[in-house]
């Protein structure tokens, strides 16, 4: 998957967890960015959240996040175990579970809730599960919100020369073939098995920013030490050939982009490039015109 003329992206740095907290009372997160201050690095990613793995006991009453806003960027959530339900304010609603992928552009404002799925969590089980925030362009930010359903079984599967892998193509191109998702801005995300000992060269877009997280196993990246379990590398923008060496059966997620070089203005659930579009971001919210959940 690579040629012999490639530029390799080095790596700049490896990175384990910045921060540990619970979100809601469902999913039980380290946070890889913006805990690192890798904003520009990792751009147009805003948010790694590395939920679990984590048993949950059997309840009648669903875990999760109950109704809150978004503004400004999407949410994408990627399931290795357990099962998700979704709900939103512009009447979209889902249920993810293992190797399935919800990805939310919130845009313009929506109010959703992210629950346990009521069956599963009757019967308990082990939630394991990422959720990345991608930032959007200044001229998106206030478009129509859009809602994503990928199902695992619409995600095309690439196997890798060598009886290397295999690699699940979640948004982006690869060997000739397409990701399911639609994206606002150039993403690459692959969700990566790799066989203890073997590697895998992969051409990523020069100039784009690439990082690579590892969800289980240990893994070196274009001669880098080697990073186990919820640890990120991070590549410089330049080249474009990435080669991730599997010490261990492993499972990565790489995560690719055109870098979005304007202003970022935060403030919980809004990603807005202003603090005067936050101050309207939160006016427009509790003036209910992000809708709410019935």
């Amino acid at each position: 998957m690579a040629t012999g003329t490639a530029v390799v992206k080095e790596v700049t740095g490896i990175y384990q967890p910045g921060s540990a907290h619970m979100v809601g009372d469902g999913f039980p997160v380290r946070n890889l960015f913006p805990s690192n201050d890798l904003d520009r690095e990792v751009s147009p990613f805003l948010m790694l959240d590395y939920a679990g793995p984590h048993y949950f006991e059997p309840t009648d009453h669903p875990r999760g996040v109950g109704e809150h806003p978004h503004r400004g960027f999407e949410t994408v959530t990627i399931i290795y175990r357990g099962i998700v339900a979704h709900r939103d304010s512009a009447g979209n609603a889902g249920v993810i579970g293992p190797g399935d992928v919800q990805w939310m552009t919130a845009a313009s404002g929506v109010v959703h809730e992210e629950m346990h799925e009521k069956n599963w969590a009757k019967s308990g089980g082990t939630l394991h599960a990422i959720q990345l925030w991608v930032n959007l362009p200044r001229a998106q930010k206030m478009s129509a919100p859009r809602y994503q359903t990928i199902l695992n079984a619409d995600i095309p599967k690439v196997e890798l020369e060598g009886g290397a892998g295999r690699l699940r193509l979640i948004a982006g191109t690869a060997q000739g073939q397409k990701g399911p998702a639609h994206t606002v801005t150039p993403i690459e995300l692959y969700d990566l098995e790799l066989v203890a000992g073997r590697r895998v060269e992969l051409n990523l877009p020069d100039g784009h920013n690439t990082s690579i997280f590892v969800v289980q196993g240990l893994v070196s990246a274009n001669g880098s030490r080697d990073a186990g379990e919820a640890e990120l590398f991070v590549c410089r923008r330049n080249g474009s050939l990435v080669t991730i060496e599997a010490k261990s059966d492993s499972r990565i997620l790489l995560m690719s982009g055109e870098p979005i070089d304007e202003p970022i203005a935060r403030y919980g659930p809004f990603v807005m490039n202003t603090k005067a579009e936050l101050v309207q971001a939160v006016n427009d919210y509790q003036a209910g015109k992000m809708g709410h959940l019935s």
